[in-house]
């Protein structure tokens, strides 16, 4: 509890704020744009989780980073509309509106094949979102062309 106290001060003195955290992200670019890797296995089961690649991507994309995101396992689902719609993470806005603006964005997406075969997820639910058949090449040379790997 003492800590959390400590953190809540700690985060509200200018200091921080000069030299980092979100004024930083939104106000100037970064120093050096970053290849971001973010990888997840999470799906719907929990939403907050789920959301957390895309929505840290988007938030990366923003600053000025190139993302790619690759899913894994229970989060292939997410790439269909239906169950894209009906995740909302607590405390942030539904998943639909920010798979939509990475869309837009063209953030690249790769589902992958063997887990969204296992899954019925085709290339149709992909397309909602401009997203792709992953396959384990594909995933090593997003790992190779990633400054940094994110696994949420």
């Amino acid at each position: 509890m003492a800590r959390r106290q400590f953190l809540s001060l700690v985060a509200g003195l200018p200091l921080i704020a000069a030299f980092g955290g979100a004024a930083r992200a939104q106000s100037t670019p970064p120093a050096r744009r970053l290849n971001i890797m973010m990888k997840s296995a999470w799906g719907s089961d929990d939403p907050t989780k789920a959301s957390f690649p895309f929505l840290h991507g988007h938030a990366l994309m923003k600053a000025g980073h190139k993302v790619q995101i690759f899913l894994l396992g229970e989060a292939v689902g997410l790439m269909r509309r239906s169950e894209a719609e009906a995740v909302v993470p607590v405390g942030w806005p539904p998943l639909i509106g920010t798979l939509k603006e990475l869309a837009e964005a063209r953030v690249p997406i790769y589902a992958c094949g063997a887990c969204s075969r296992a899954r019925n997820v085709t290339e149709a639910d992909l397309a909602n979102f401009g997203a792709k058949f992953g396959s384990p090449p594909i995933f090593v040379s997003l790992v190779e062309w990633a400054d940094r790997v994110i696994t949420e």
